[in-house]
């Protein structure tokens, strides 16, 4: 019969005990990592490290998605977009309303409008939010002002009012609809790619699509909806290059295979692996993670967070692939090529964010080294200098940054939405359009849809459970995700800190719903009464979650409702 092996066959952490599996019909039929049917991991010596082998164990039997039918191929874009679709009405439908500034927006909006003119902030007189609502825009003045927070929101912001005008509602907020109608689509792919079933796309896309908070953000010009989007737009880049890298791991150690007489490598080239070359969907992670640091300088902890899990994942793919020294061999040839291909990537293409600072003679601080000379930095340019004295005052603001706010919640309160934030809330007279009693309320109230805060809450825990217990790599994902946009904000107690910041790693939230919910689904050897009754358990939950949202979606829009109908959607006392 001849030798046989298992040396490195198990797949480690390509697919380790049970996952959340697909259903029928769904591209995930083979859960990832897992061997076809009727196939086993022990492979002969010859066999083990030819390309097919390899790509077997490090990204599962899955077929490319040109090889399914026209058909199913369409299903793999419809069902996201139909997602986004229904998103985008939700967020674009009265996105006009209110007609007024709300919240934050008094800053952002208005630094956007400077953006669109000058390049940089700028004043504002004393009551300049009336001008701007009356659509009078021109009472900016010519003097500076001091902002500490990076421009590409801002700029995101004003290509909207770009596009529709600097006068109107629609214009301050166009951005922000468009951002997070296109950060569902997003999610859904990212499903898709994560689980391999079309049901888990789906419910991951409208879970997003219908959920309060992220519609609240995605209806008003924030900058935390822009840091969500570019966070993950980057974690769906580092997917694709996951299995971009292995398989190069793949074919270039299946060459080596090839070429030797025995069909298998030789210790010496088995010893770190061979270079994968450059990686440019992890390049293009960076550009994005440089976005968003450019957005929000918590955007740091995602760029860390990721860069760390790309490196662990391509240590394993090494491990698994059969690299006798896959550790020093990982870190030499894909931790540094990893660092170098996102944090000098990221850090450049923040720099150019800062374009218009740059190239403005009356931006704030933008003179600051002329008038400060440094014999210890004077060799630096004047105008690095002054942008590092810039970010060094900013540094300083958010570190000192804890006034009392009537809405500022603890990060310990986010996961349950202990104290959302109330961006907007009027009592319109009776008589008004929508009012026919005596007392009437129309609010935008920045609370999640509870059905999925609470179990995403809960889920977190389960998932922690799996990743722990059963090294699932998907788990592991979500959870530096999570962890990348909550765990920063217990470093800082005393700041001032409200609970829309936790819409940076909302997706992420809805990512461990879902991968529990794919558990509820059942695996594709489950027989066919099981998986049929996890599917129907898992429509039911997606149903609920809509039918909630329909009930508190007055609040989230700013519809006008009776008092007592708001007082109904009120559930907590720190909601109000």
């Amino acid at each position: 019969m001849g030798q046989v092996t298992q040396t490195s066959m198990r797949p480690a952490e390509a697919g380790q005990g049970n996952q959340p599996a697909a259903v029928p019909g769904s591209p995930g039929e083979a859960r990832a990592g897992a061997p076809p049917s009727g196939r086993s991991w022990i492979r002969r010596p010859a066999e083990a490290h030819s390309a097919e082998a390899l790509r077997e164990r490090l990204i599962g039997s899955f077929r490319n998605w040109r090889d399914y039918p026209p058909s199913l191929r369409l299903w793999f874009w419809l069902v996201p977009i139909l997602t986004a679709v229904i998103g985008g009405i939700l967020r674009f439908v009265r996105l006009d309303t209110p007609p007024s500034l709300v919240f934050d927006e008094t800053y952002y909006v208005k630094d956007a409008y400077s953006f669109l003119i000058s390049g940089y902030e700028r004043s504002w007189p004393d009551k300049a939010n009336d001008s701007f609502n009356a659509g009078n825009p021109t009472v900016i003045l010519e003097t500076p002002e001091y902002v500490v927070h990076p421009p590409v929101g801002k700029w995101m912001i004003a290509g909207g009012m770009w596009l529709f005008g600097p006068d109107n509602p629609f214009g301050w907020r166009f951005a922000a609809a468009l951002t997070g109608t296109v950060s569902i689509l997003l999610l859904s792919l990212i499903a898709l790619k994560l689980f391999r079933s079309l049901p888990l796309a789906a419910a991951a896309g409208l879970l997003l699509a219908v959920d309060g908070h992220h519609l609240v953000m995605s209806r008003t010009s924030l900058l935390d909806v822009f840091l969500m989007f570019w966070v993950l737009a980057a974690f769906g880049a580092l997917l694709l290059d996951r299995d971009d890298g292995r398989r190069r791991l793949a074919a270039r150690i299946g060459r080596l295979a090839a070429a030797a007489a025995n069909g298998r490598p030789s210790a010496g080239q088995l010893l770190a692996g061979p270079w994968l070359g450059i990686r440019w969907w992890r390049i293009a992670a960076g550009v994005c993670l440089g976005l968003a640091v450019g957005t929000k300088w918590s955007g740091l902890f995602f760029l860390a967070a990721f860069g760390a899990l790309s490196v662990l994942w391509d240590l394993n793919a090494r491990r698994v692939a059969g690299i006798r020294g896959w550790a020093s061999g990982g870190i030499i040839k894909d931790g540094l090529a990893a660092f170098a291909s996102m944090v000098p990537v990221a850090a450049l293409v923040y720099a150019a964010t800062w374009t218009g600072w740059f190239r403005s003679d009356n931006a704030y601080y933008r003179h600051w080294a002329e008038a400060n000379p440094s014999a210890e930095w004077g060799w630096l340019p004047d105008a690095v200098r002054s942008l590092a004295h810039y970010h060094l005052e900013a540094y300083r603001f958010h570190q000192g940054l804890g006034s009392e706010h009537p809405y500022e919640a603890s990060a310990w309160s986010w996961l349950v939405m202990g104290r959302p934030t109330s961006f907007f809330y009027q009592k319109p007279e009776q008589g008004t359009p929508g009012c026919d009693v005596p007392n009437c309320a129309s609010a935008i109230l920045s609370v999640g849809n509870p059905m999925i805060w609470w179990s995403a809450a809960i889920a977190l825990v389960v998932v922690l459970f799996w990743w722990a217990g059963r090294r699932d790599w998907r788990a592991g994902a979500v959870l530096a995700g999570v962890g990348a946009g909550y765990l920063p904000w217990f470093m800082y107690p005393e700041r001032t800190m409200f609970f829309f910041y936790a819409v940076s790693f909302e997706p992420f939230l809805v990512l461990a719903l879902v991968y529990c919910l794919g558990l509820v689904l059942g695996r594709d050897t489950d027989p066919l009464w099981r998986r049929r009754s996890g599917l129907y358990l898992v429509a039911l939950f997606v149903a609920g979650a809509i039918l909630l949202s329909a009930f508190f979606y007055p609040v989230w829009a700013a519809e006008t409702i009776p008092y007592q109908e708001w007082r109904y959607r009120m559930w907590m006392p720190s909601w109000i």
